[in-house]
């Protein structure tokens, strides 16, 4: 059996962004630098999709699978309950908003959704809360993430955030 390797350099600044040494100083949250961006260049380089009132909405660098979003409050908040009823019902409202532009735009099956709140929960970013649309197809679950650790995105994100961007004026 031959061995083709997976190549996801994308994943290394991940890795080397976790557990940052204090002396590197304090970083903006990318959420909040998402939530701010006002050049289209700069929304695309942030895979920023769109705001709302209360929150931001953008595709996952570090996606579980093509066309994982994450939708955030505005406000750099840590935890669920610290959110006032506008920007919770507005976290809503944006989830069912980007479940609708994936049936549109990439057609999966099904969804995954849902809060990681800690680290020890799975959170990335433990201290801006946030809410995972992960778009699901029958069959995608297989042998790589259970025995590999290895996660396959099947799209570059620039055409994802292309496609997506084509659906978003029409919702």
């Amino acid at each position: 059996m031959s061995q083709h390797p997976l190549h996801a350099p994308w994943r290394m600044d991940y890795i080397r962004g976790l557990d940052k040494p204090a002396e590197t100083g304090p970083t903006e949250c990318f959420l909040c630098a998402a939530a701010k961006a006002t050049d289209p260049k700069e929304k695309r380089e942030r895979l920023m999709l769109w705001t709302s009132e209360h929150c931001v909405v953008v595709i996952n660098k570090f996606p579980y699978t093509n066309g994982h979003l994450l939708i955030a409050p505005k406000a750099h908040v840590a935890e669920l309950e610290e959110l006032s009823d506008q920007i919770a019902n507005d976290l809503t409202k944006q989830t069912t908003r980007c479940i609708m532009l994936l049936k549109r735009a990439i057609s999966p099956q099904g969804f995954n959704i849902g809060i990681n709140i800690g680290r020890c929960a799975g959170a990335g970013l433990p201290g801006h809360v946030h809410q995972h649309v992960v778009p699901r197809w029958g069959g995608d679950t297989n042998f790589m993430s259970v025995v590999g650790q290895v996660r396959v995105v099947p799209q570059a994100m620039s055409q994802l955030y292309e496609e997506l961007m084509n659906v978003v004026a029409t919702l």
